[in-house]
């Protein structure tokens, strides 16, 4: 029981910033949204669907093992953690946290639109049952750890204690990160990938 009371604190304290959350998630509804209305616009076209193509060649049907994607998958998502952890140690970082959230949110309502459009059948597979609901988990860690650092912005010192605490937060949050990476490799060879592509 002792193990889990840094998630609890933790999560304490995600949840204590509940108007955080609730603007960003309104962000995220709007970028998406922004994302599924300009995906005709040539170059967000272009854009939107060479990120789909490389997600489907190099992710759902690819020949490389699975545990590899997982790798490659747990250190892009821990960059963008870190990014969102990091920027709490001033209140001026945190301007970086919507650009973020926006971003992804646009990305991710564009690539929706074109694998209904484009992929159809198969990209409704992968959009409903792999794509959405393992993009909406990154997201609610992500929206943790912007909670976290709007929380953090106007306290963080520059010594061991203040430090201490962040790498903590980053450590609980990363380990969510690769529960989320290893139900996506689970889905990747349930759906996609023969058991004889692990390794």
């Amino acid at each position: 029981m002792r193990l889990l009371l840094p998630v609890k604190e933790c999560f304490g304290r995600v949840l204590g910033k509940r108007v955080v959350l609730i603007v960003f998630a309104a962000l995220f509804v709007i970028g998406m949204a922004l994302g599924i209305v300009f995906i005709k616009t040539p170059a967000i076209y272009d854009y939107h669907l060479n990120r789909c193509e490389r997600f489907i060649d190099s992710v759902c049907f690819s020949d490389r093992s699975v545990f590899l994607i997982f790798l490659e998958r747990i250190g892009e998502h821990t960059l963008i953690l870190a990014l969102l952890l990091a920027v709490g140690i001033h209140p001026v970082g945190l301007v970086i946290t919507p650009v973020v959230v926006v971003f992804r949110a646009y990305t991710f309502g564009g690539s929706l639109a074109i694998f209904f459009s484009v992929y159809r059948v198969t990209g409704a597979l992968i959009a409903i049952a792999f794509y959405l609901p393992i993009h909406i988990l990154f997201d609610c860690i992500f929206f943790a750890a912007v909670a976290i650092s709007f929380g953090r912005a106007t306290s963080f010192r520059f010594h061991k204690r203040c430090f201490a605490d962040l790498l903590k937060d980053f450590i609980i949050l990363l380990i969510f990160t690769a529960i989320v990476c290893l139900v996506e490799m689970i889905f990747l060879l349930i759906l996609f990938h023969s058991v004889g592509n692990i390794l």
